[in-house]
């Protein structure tokens, strides 16, 4: 199987492969089809979340790629497909990871000539609006740099619900947004909380605030009903009842809007762990909002990876060991760790906040109460991992930047099963680590609370996977093998990282704040880590990996005091100074050499079609899986089949 499919602009298209998919029942076939369908029905969810215009100039631009009149062979056009292949990808006009803005290489004057001659009626036009006014409404958010410039603005000190252009919020200031939550979580004294704000937008209307509510019956009416609707068909192939009424819980809550079902849902979900199918499939991860509080739409379908399981499973059954040993105070370690379920999986559909781009790990449910009384679902997946290892195989990077032959041996010999271990320990373990202290908000850390947990998961896996529990287990094959995850960590967090970032800019991605903070401080910390010059060329060294072990318990320990006791100011020093600014000098040189390589910074992946079969009477008797359609064919189709909200 060729995993590329394509390159343009940063990006990489790959494709993953669902191995084994052929020894699932029926049943079992069907349900990962039906979810499938609930998971690819989310998408304009995503796309409007992301940004108010965004749908909008999707349909418009996918008309004047579609349109024959257009000419293809010209600069502007070529520039605009780029452009909207970017879109695509990004789930709007901000990038994925940077949340900058695209900028355009095609003129406003060529788009408005090619508008003028497509057929309007495919166009995105509102009832009564004109070609002339939809231009004038949506030519500045596409070409003016000052208009919307960030999907996420995290810098200190500036309104961060005013300057972001995520869809969240509307004519609310950050304090007011702030606010308002509050006033809910002051009146809430059950300990069973809901995550306030996950499923809503926060509006102002003739001066009062209020939500709206993202429901069947509110805001994302139609795209929501389309969810439900598959949904209900999974539920009549589940593969067991747990299965069935957390699918039953799920269906509720996204036909009332009610969050109390939406935690009843993830308690159900968390404890099933029989069945070989799961999912994800809703309004999830908080990133995408400034304050951390709205949950971003995503859908993801998996099924059991049955011979990769057995390594999470054992560190999962290992858990409250990991939990008790860990170098933290004992006031901030779970006394007794629940309900840790950890899970290798295939990935079967992406969808939503996980599409084109994916996470390699997730830890579920969010909701601290629930982790802490019924436990956590964490999975890493096996396929995705592959793709990516495939792609990256021979491809000049280790070479480039490790220091040394003997370095770049080891991280040859090891890298692959330590990412991997990592990988699981962060979301097997990290997330479900440690506990906040009685009367601590989850939410206390707000702007900084997603660097801080990522930061606090990394910190506990990069600790353990040096501990020579690993090596008893049978997880790692001797106790040199850590010494390449350390490595490529911290070059990482110090250096490599910065491929992703343009000239002049800041760090503003979460998982970016955090791997460069836990290398910048640990670099700080004394002669542990050097970063030396050789022929013109910076290196990371690492002369002393036992002492580096001991930093990261040091980090570890402070991380998750600010996390147990809710210490904002401590978070945003240790946040600012550490994960935020970028050297410009070391920033452009890495830049230079990356480039020389030709290589994309950033992957994603093009989703299977699946096909179901039927037998004479009507009825489903097989899924079959397609691996041949290319991207624009699959973006173009799912905007047609999956429209929703346009």
């Amino acid at each position: 199987m060729n995993y590329s499919v394509e390159r343009f602009a940063d990006i990489q298209l790959l494709r993953y492969r669902l191995n084994g998919f052929e020894q699932l029942s029926l049943l079992q076939k069907k349900l990962v089809y039906y979810l499938s369908k609930a998971t690819l029905y989310g998408r304009d969810i995503t796309f409007d979340q992301f940004g108010k215009y965004n749908l909008r100039i999707r349909k418009m631009l996918e008309t004047v790629y579609t349109d024959l009149t257009v000419d293809r062979d010209s600069d502007d056009f070529r520039a605009m497909e780029v452009y909207l292949k970017r879109l695509w990808f990004s789930s709007g006009i901000h990038h994925h990871y940077g949340s900058e803005k695209f900028q355009p290489g095609f003129s406003a004057a060529w788009l408005g000539s090619a508008l003028s001659r497509v057929d309007a009626t495919r166009l995105p036009l509102r009832s009564g609006e004109t070609l002339q006014q939809m231009c004038d409404e949506l030519f500045p958010v596409i070409f003016d740099p000052a208009v919307m410039p960030k999907r996420v603005n995290q810098a200190d000190g500036d309104d961060l619900v005013a300057t972001s252009a995520c869809n969240f919020y509307d004519g609310v200031t950050q304090q007011e947004a702030e606010a308002f939550y509050a006033r809910q979580k002051a009146a809430d004294d059950t300990s069973t909380p809901p995550s306030y704000g996950l499923n809503s937008t926060l509006v102002k209307r003739n001066g009062v605030i209020e939500e709206e509510v993202w429901s069947a019956n509110g805001r994302y009416a139609n795209a929501i009903r389309h969810i439900v609707y598959w949904l209900r068909k999974a539920l009549d192939v589940a593969e067991n009842e747990r299965q069935r009424r957390a699918i039953d819980y799920l269906i509720r809550y996204y036909e009332t809007g009610d969050l109390q079902l939406f935690n009843d849902y993830c308690i159900e979900w968390v404890g099933e762990h029989e069945g070989r199918i799961d999912f994800v499939n809703g309004f999830i991860e908080v990133y995408g909002d400034p304050l951390g509080l709205k949950g971003s739409w995503e859908g993801i379908v998996e099924y059991r990876d049955l011979e990769a399981t057995r390594r999470t499973r054992t560190i999962s059954s290992n858990a409250q060991w990991f939990e008790d040993h860990s170098p933290v105070d004992p006031r901030f370690r779970k006394p007794q760790v629940k309900g840790v379920v950890a899970n290798v999986i295939c990935a079967a559909m992406l969808g939503g906040d996980e599409y084109p781009a994916t996470a390699i790990g997730i830890n579920l449910p969010n909701a601290d109460w629930i982790r802490a009384e019924h436990g956590s679902k964490s999975i890493t997946i096996s396929n995705i991992t592959d793709a990516y290892n495939k792609a990256a195989h021979g491809n000049g990077f280790r070479e480039e930047f490790v220091a040394d032959q003997e370095t770049l041996a080891m991280i040859e010999q090891y890298g692959d099963i330590c990412d991997d271990l990592h990988t699981d320990l962060h979301e097997c373990l990290g997330h479900g680590s440690g506990q906040l202290l009685p009367g601590t908000d989850p939410d206390a850390l707000r702007v900084y609370g997603s660097t801080i947990e990522e930061a606090r998961a990394d910190l506990f896996g990069l600790y353990y996977i040096a501990d020579a529990k690993l090596v008893e287990l049978g997880l790692v094959p001797d106790g040199e093998a850590y010494k390449a995850q350390y490595y490529t960590y911290i070059m990482n967090g110090l250096m490599t990282q910065l491929i992703r970032i343009k000239p002049g800019h800041q760090i503003e991605e979460a998982h970016m704040r955090n791997r460069a903070m836990i290398a910048r401080w640990c670099y700080e910390q004394g002669d542990v880590i050097q970063l030396v010059r050789r022929d013109g060329k910076t290196y990371v060294t690492i002369s002393d990996y036992t002492r580096l072990r001991q930093l990261f318990a040091r980090l570890l320990a402070e991380i998750q005091r600010i996390k147990s006791e809710g210490d904002y100011e401590a978070a945003r020093l240790l946040v600012e100074r550490y994960a935020v600014k970028v050297d410009a000098t070391l920033h452009q040189e890495v830049l230079d050499r990356y480039e020389r390589l030709g290589l994309a910074p950033y992957k994603g992946f093009v989703n299977p079609v699946m096909l179901p079969v039927y037998d004479d009477h009507g009825d489903i008797c097989d899924i079959q899986l397609n691996y041949s359609e290319d991207y624009a064919h699959q973006m173009l189709r799912y905007s047609t089949e999956y429209a929703t909200l346009i």
